[in-house]
Order: structure tokens, then C-alpha cells, then sequence
């Protein structure tokens, strides 16, 4: 038997190789299946075999032991900066604390609070964190709080270029917008468009999906920001372009109350009935979070083929619920998960996932883990139009996940997908393989060193903060706009 560690990290393994385990998830024409005590034999970046110990010829026989070797998970809407909603969890309301951009900073002129240099080791930092949490594909989200308007496309030609060398399927593309929501001085928040400049970003991003068009592990989509800052003019231009171009749209809706105001004072209805009254709801459209949605608006999303990217942990933190996880699935909308918050942990967002849907229905069988564990995969997967990632078979991509299952704090074990998801974290993953090539191994990803990714991290994290005062209305110190949990204790003597 041969030694894992002995892979090098970021390469394919030569020839045919195998990986044992206690425990494999299963791709069957019969449906999903648990094994136990078999294999995964992977050449290239295709799997040849998920079943029983291969009985052919192979290179090198890799035993995971006591592990769940699965389908990677995909994360259709995967934080891609720093996480500025984290700032959020104690301070509120966002308007009074940097979330929204008081009229003073407009007038002064919105500025980027990123360099270009941070703006790509931001999106490497991300994607190695995804890896970590053995998430193979993902559709990054970063906010556009705390930028001038929109992303560029320089900084999605250095993501692009970072997820190849780290090794992690992507769908990108730069986000845009034609308008945003403004504080002035008296309070209220008002919505302010700029159509022209909207156009331009989209034309921006259709320029860099057609560069990335039949390229495997970069793969293009289009992304205007939150429906609020949307017209009709940008939503109509960007589902024909994803026609045109075969590509999926992601459009983050029915998830806030200040959407929710937002888009009836404007159109008079909720977003995706507005979207629907304009023919524009597709099954290329991805919606996060739908924690706002009505009976209507999801009947709209399953007669249109929308999914619904459920993204439970951020929710939850912010006091928001999807009503329901079942409610969703028992009238045939498509849900595929997310993790849109920092940690990027997967399985904790099924856990929550599972929690939250049972508290919602107050009913212990409104879901179960193979309904969240299928959304992580073959939800996403869907989504994509995609049946060779989100799936463990013969003739699928080489995208697999390895969660070791013998922490002393996960025991006793039962089920292996239960005990993981009731037990453990992404901390518990043990390797990330993605198109056949290792990209994390032990906490290891290829490319990056993430100890010293984390110390400039968390230094950018902090000059990002410091700037909050310029764009929270009055002007508050940091003190005030982001208190500690207690008062500080000053001036005791020892």
C-alpha cells in the first residue's frame, strides 16, 4: 500500500490510482449509494471506478482508513473577500454602520478600499479556504460595499489564474451594477441608478465570459449584484446574454427586508414576481437566498426552473430563515447550497441547514441529511447543467472530497453522513481532489502558504476597517461603529 503523503501536493498522481476507505458515497443508476470498504480508482482528472476493490490494474493504492471519501461539494455561492458580514453579526442597523453608503462619501466620491495586489491575494486566500472545506466547485460572491462600483475584470483575470494554480472549478465573473442605495442626512435611504454605467459592466463581463468559453476548470457567468441595484434594461441585457452565451446568472433576491421595500417602492411588487411579469425568470437563474420569498414568488421560481442557493449559516446570524427547505423541495424548486460567509464550511452550513428547516416546519422529519448532503452535490450540479461534478461514478470528473472520520469527538459514530454532518466541521477534511489533481492535503493547499496567507489577511482585513468611518453616515470613530462585545477595562491598577 502506498503513503498518501507521498503525493505531491498540486500534482496528478501517474497512471491509474485508487483510493480505499471505511466509507464511499456511491453514484448508482439505481440512485445514491453508502459503501463500505470500497474504492475510487481515478486516471487523468476522470474516475474510472467508484465500487467494490477494482479488480484491474492500478499504479498506486492509497487507504484513507477511517475516512467518507465523496463527491466534492459545490458552493454556488462562495464568498470570494474578506468577510465584511461578519462585522454585521453584533452592530446593527446597516445603515448606521458602513453598510450602506451615507450621501457625504457619494458626493466625496465612492473609492476602492482594496489595491489591485489586494483584490487578487483576496480571491487566492478564498479559494484556498473553500479547498480546505473540500469544496471542489464554487461561484465566488465578494461584496461591493466597499468598492467604487463594480468588480473589474483584471481582478477575475487574477482569480481565474489563481484557481487554476491552486487547483479548484470555478464559475466567474465580475459583478455589476446600475445602481446602489444611499443614507442621507436625515435617515432615509433612498435608491439611486446610474443605467449607463451598468451597460458598461455587463459589457465588461460578457467580454470576459467569451474569453473563458470551452475552458474546463474556468468557467463563465454572469453576475448582477443584488437585484435592488438593478433596471430592467440590465436584467434584460444579461439573460440574453446568458443565452447567447450558455451561461448561468446569479442574482441575489427576495433575501432582505431593505430589498424587499426597496423593489416594491420601486416596481410595486416583490423581486421575483417583477422578474417574472418581464418573462426573465429562467432555469439559468441561481437566487440566493429566498428568505423573503412569498408562496408566489417560490411558485414563480418552480414554474421557471429557478434555483434557490440556500445559504443557512449567514442567514441564521442575521436572524433570517428559508421557509421552508422542505416547503421548496415539496413543490419542485430546485435548491442547491451556498456558504457565503466566513468560515466557508460546508457541512456546518448543513448542519444549520437541517436545524433551521426542522425549527421552521416544527418537525423533526421535514429533512433529513441526504437531502442537504444531495443539495451540496447534485443540487449544485443541476444548477449548473452539469451530471459529471456533484457525483461519485465511473466516467464523472475527479472532484472528490476526504473527511476523516476518526476525531475522538465525533464519536460514536454511526451513519457516516449523519456523523459527519451531527459531528463534525470542515475542519475534518482531510484531502481535496479536483479535475484529478491534489490540491489540499492536511490542512496543505498547493500554491499558497496559509499561515502567511492568514497574517496578511487578517492586516488587509484591519486597513479595510479603519476606513469605515469614511463611508458610515456621521462619521463615527471605529469604536462606536463596531463596539467590543464588553466595555474595555481601563485604568485598574495591579
Amino acid at each position: 500500500m502506498n503513503r498518501f503523503a507521498d503525493i505531491t501536493l498540486g500534482s496528478r498522481p501517474p497512471g491509474r490510482w485508487a483510493l480505499a476507505a471505511r466509507w464511499i458515497v456511491v453514484d448508482t443508476p439505481a440512485g445514491r449509494r453508502l459503501l463500505r470498504d470500497g474504492e475510487v480508482v481515478i486516471e487523468g482528472n476522470t474516475v474510472l471506478h467508484a465500487g467494490p476493490r477494482f479488480k484491474g490494474e492500478v499504479a498506486a493504492r492509497y487507504d484513507m482508513g477511517e475516512a467518507l471519501v465523496s463527491p466534492g461539494f459545490v458552493d454556488l455561492d462562495a464568498l470570494s473577500d474578506l468577510d465584511t458580514t461578519l462585522l454585521a453579526f453584533d452592530n446593527w442597523p446597516a445603515e448606521k454602520k458602513g453598510r450602506v453608503w451615507p450621501r457625504s462619501y457619494v458626493e466625496r466620491g465612492p473609492y476602492e478600499m482594496y489595491s489591485p495586489e489586494e483584490l487578487a491575494f483576496q480571491k487566492r486566500f478564498a479559494f484556498a479556504q473553500l479547498l480546505l472545506n473540500g469544496i471542489t466547485s464554487a461561484a465566488p460572491i465578494a461584496s461591493l460595499f466597499y468598492r467604487a462600483w463594480g468588480e473589474t475584470v483584471a481582478e477575475f483575470d487574477a482569480a481565474a489564474e489563481a484557481a487554476q494554480e491552486l487547483g479548484l472549478r470555478v464559475w466567474l465573473g465580475p459583478a455589476y451594477r446600475s445602481g446602489g442605495m444611499v443614507v442621507e442626512a436625515d435617515g432615509r435611504m433612498v435608491a439611486e441608478f446610474d443605467e449607463a454605467r451598468g451597460l458598461a459592466g455587463l459589457d465588461d463581463a460578457i467580454a470576459f465570459a467569451r474569453r473563458w468559453q470551452g475552458h474546463d476548470l474556468i468557467r463563465p457567468m454572469l453576475a448582477p449584484d443584488r437585484v435592488e441595484t438593478c433596471t430592467e434594461a440590465l436584467l434584460r441585457r444579461t439573460m440574453q446574454a446568458a443565452d447567447d452565451l450558455d451561461c448561468p446568472v446569479r442574482l441575489h433576491m427576495a433575501q432582505g427586508a431593505m430589498e424587499l421595500a426597496t423593489v416594491q417602492a420601486l416596481h410595486g411588487k416583490t423581486a421575483p414576481r417583477w422578474l417574472g411579469d418581464m418573462g426573465l425568470l429562467s432555469p439559468r437563474l441561481l437566487a440566493p437566498h429566498a428568505t423573503v420569498a412569498t408562496e408566489d414568488d417560490l411558485k414563480r421560481y418552480a414554474d421557471a426552473g429557478v434555483t434557490v442557493v440556500h445559504c443557512p449559516l449567514v442567514s441564521a446570524r442575521h436572524g433570517g430563515a428559508l421557509r421552508s427547505f422542505r416547503k421548496l423541495k415539496d413543490i419542485g424548486v430546485g435548491i442547491a447550497m451556498g456558504t457565503d460567509t466566513a468560515p466557508p464550511d460546508m457541512v456546518l452550513n448543513l448542519a444549520v441547514g437541517m436545524m433551521m428547516c426542522r425549527m421552521v416546519e416544527g418537525d423533526i422529519t421535514a429533512c433529513t441529511s441526504a437531502d442537504f448532503f444531495d443539495a451540496a452535490t447534485l443540487g449544485g450540479a443541476r444548477a449548473l447543467g452539469r451530471g459529471d461534478i456533484g457525483v461519485l461514478r465511473a466516467g464523472a470528473k475527479a472532484d472528490i472530497a476526504v473527511f476523516d472520520l476518526s476525531d475522538a469527538a465525533m464519536a460514536p459514530a454511526i451513519d457516516p453522513v449523519q456523523t459527519l454532518i451531527l459531528g463534525g466541521s470542515g475542519r475534518v477534511t482531510r484531502a481535496t481532489i479536483v479535475d484529478g489533481r491534489l490540491s489540499m492535503r492536511n490542512g496543505e493547499v498547493a500554491g499558497i502558504d496559509m499561515a502567511e496567507a492568514r497574517r496578511r489577511a487578517q492586516a488587509q482585513f484591519d486597513g479595510m476597517v479603519a476606513k469605515y468611518p469614511d463611508r458610515t453616515t456621521g462619521h463615527p470613530p471605529i469604536a462606536e461603529i463596531f463596539p467590543p462585545t464588553y466595555p474595555p477595562l481601563e485604568g485598574m491598577q495591579p
